[in-house]
This record gives structure tokens, C-alpha cells and sequence, in this order.
């Protein structure tokens, strides 16, 4: 019960926040903000080229994918280290599901081929983070305030 908990948590804020980068990216050189939602919504509705329709899809896809991942990073990303790895490793994993998102699935998707690759990376790499650092704090609240016996928390 505690890691769905987990992962719906970290799949919610990092579904919701991973997208700063590209967002800031996309005010800060002019690019539509909205063309990676469109491009997400292209997954499910690949014809569909209303702009509301495709939102509405993207928004479903980004939903499924968050949870999802959060899901597998909740499940494997490393307990009880410093913030320091599990940060480290939230970031590789976002790495990681960058390359199976974008490089390989992505690929099969014209208007997500079409988006800059960089903010898109950027995203996932903030993704992993955000999850890492949901599955940290709730480690943080399962550590006792007092230590145990011999100076050594559990």
C-alpha cells in the first residue's frame, strides 16, 4: 500500500512539474509551449489535428506514461541512501526512460521526431528527479527522530 501511495504521489507531481524545462525553453525561443502535448496527443490520436482533441489526448498520455513510470522508479530506484544517490539515480533513470520514450518509441511519431530533443531530455532527466525525491522523503518519514540503540538509525 505504501509504494502505490508512493508512486501515485511521485506520478502526480512529476507528471505536473517534469514539463518546466521544455515549457521555459519553448517562452524563452519563441516555440509554440503547447506543441509537446500536442505531440503526445499525436500518440493516441495520430490523425487528429485540432488542437483541443490532441490536447485532450496528450494530456491522457502524459497521465498514463507518468504513472506508469512512477510505477518502476518507486519499485527500483535505490532506499535508504543519501539524497545525494538517490537524486543521482532518479536522474539516470530519467535518462533512461528519455532513450525508450523519445529514441525509441517516440521515434514511430512524426511530431514527436519533430520536437528539440534537448528540452525533451531535460524533462524526463526532471521527472526522474521529482520521483526520486518523493521516494526520499517518504524513506525520511519512516526513519525514527530518535535513534536506536548504538547511535544508528534503522
Amino acid at each position: 500500500m505504501k509504494l502505490i501511495r508512493e508512486a501515485l504521489t511521485a506520478g502526480v507531481l512529476a507528471g505536473i512539474f517534469s514539463g518546466v524545462p521544455s515549457t521555459v525553453h519553448a517562452l524563452a525561443t519563441g516555440i509554440d509551449p503547447l506543441e509537446a502535448s500536442l505531440a503526445a496527443g499525436s500518440m493516441l490520436a495520430p490523425r487528429e489535428t485540432r488542437t483541443v482533441p490532441l490536447l485532450a489526448a496528450g494530456a491522457a498520455a502524459h497521465g498514463v506514461l507518468s504513472l506508469g513510470w512512477a510505477f518502476v522508479l518507486t519499485a527500483a530506484l535505490p532506499r535508504r541512501r543519501s539524497r545525494g544517490e538517490t537524486v543521482v539515480a532518479g536522474a539516470v533513470a530519467g535518462l533512461a526512460i528519455a532513450a525508450l520514450d523519445l529514441g525509441l518509441a517516440g521515434r514511430r511519431f512524426p511530431r514527436i521526431r519533430a520536437l528539440r530533443a534537448g528540452p525533451q531530455v531535460a524533462d524526463h532527466v526532471a521527472f526522474g528527479v521529482i520521483v526520486a525525491a518523493v521516494v526520499r522523503a517518504a524513506d525520511l518519514e519512516d526513519r525514527p527522530l530518535v535513534p536506536r540503540a548504538g547511535g544508528r538509525r534503522r
